[in-house]
């Protein structure tokens, strides 16, 4: 009985000793962290900690800001000179005769150069080494080009439409299957106004790789008709009318001279051609004013104009 009343007062002695020495423990720990953080908040506190990120500010400040300010300053400057070249050269295009489309393409061309030269002046007033950029741009524009070489083919057409003028704005052409006038010639595409006033957009590259008519092209245009009188009627008589019918005309030029002669002996009826020259601008307007004048003028003196039919012969025959 003695033993078991020693061992239970060793074990509660051990006890004590062993929470006492938490107890203990814990108190230091928590000594020691709200130290740390006293310190922390005197730290972050500390009027000290301000002045030296202060003083670090102004030391940068003192060693790169004339850099900065000189890069800002070209920046404001090279872009304020980039639009001022660009504008005088857009003014000066129109005493050289350049087209209106070419005059807009360089202007931008100009624009767009100087100011890439300035972007990279600042760049090397900053200190920032530029070849890198170089190489940079380089593999971008690479991957770039071949994810857009569709677009970037519009674009190289664009250009060449644009240097070598095949034709301007307010021409009639027929261009990529389209016909109608040239309203707007950009550097991906061509606007195109149709005679029913239809706006289409045709891709310059499908400009390029077809065959482009442009109407406009010359100052001068032959009239082609073809007309057709009957095989029962006078040859010589339908020619001199044709030819007064053309002479009265003042819009028709007698340099080149008009043609007029039989073509050929057609299934139904004799053709001739009457091609006769006038201005571009006046083309449509004489080309249906003729061909009015021509049936009016063959109804009164008696000139058929046939159309196309098929005698069918009957024979009949005994049966035996």
């Amino acid at each position: 009985m003695k033993v078991r009343k020693l061992l239970k007062t060793a074990l509660a002695s051990g006890l004590m000793v062993v929470l006492s020495c938490g107890v203990v423990c814990l108190s230091h720990a928590a000594e020691e962290k709200g130290t740390v953080e006293k310190v922390a908040a005197v730290e972050v506190t500390s009027p000290y900690t301000y002045t030296h990120y202060l003083q670090l500010a102004k030391d940068w400040a003192l060693v790169n800001g004339v850099s900065v300010l000189l890069a800002l300053t070209i920046l404001v400057l090279g872009r304020w000179l980039a639009m001022w070249v660009s504008g005088m050269a857009a003014n000066g295009f129109p005493k050289a005769g350049v087209d209106q489309t070419l005059r807009r393409f360089l202007g931008k061309l100009i624009y767009y150069v100087l100011l890439t030269g300035v972007v990279f002046a600042a760049a090397s007033q900053l200190g920032i080494d530029t070849t890198s950029f170089l190489a940079i741009f380089g593999a971008a524009g690479l991957a770039v080009g071949l994810a857009l070489k569709d677009s970037l083919s519009n674009f190289a057409s664009g250009i060449m439409l644009i240097l070598f003028r095949p034709f301007k704005v307010g021409d009639f052409v027929t261009v990529g299957g389209v016909t109608g006038t040239v309203h707007q010639i950009d550097t991906f595409s061509t606007l195109i106004l149709t005679a029913d006033n239809q706006r289409i957009i045709v891709p310059n590259s499908g400009i390029t790789s077809s065959v482009i008519t442009n109407v406009n092209a010359e100052d001068t245009r032959r009239v082609d008709l073809v007309i057709g009188i009957g095989y029962d009627d006078d040859i010589r008589q339908a020619k001199t009318t044709l030819e007064e019918i053309v002479r009265a005309d003042s819009r028709v030029l007698s340099d080149p001279a008009t043609t007029i002669a039989v073509a050929a002996l057609a299934d139904s009826s004799v053709n001739f051609i009457v091609r006769p020259w006038v201005k571009t601008a006046d083309y449509w307007n004489v080309h249906n004013d003729l061909l009015e004048k021509i049936k009016i003028t063959f109804d009164e003196t008696g000139i058929s104009i046939p159309y196309p039919q098929q005698d069918v012969h009957m024979y009949q025959q005994a049966l035996e």
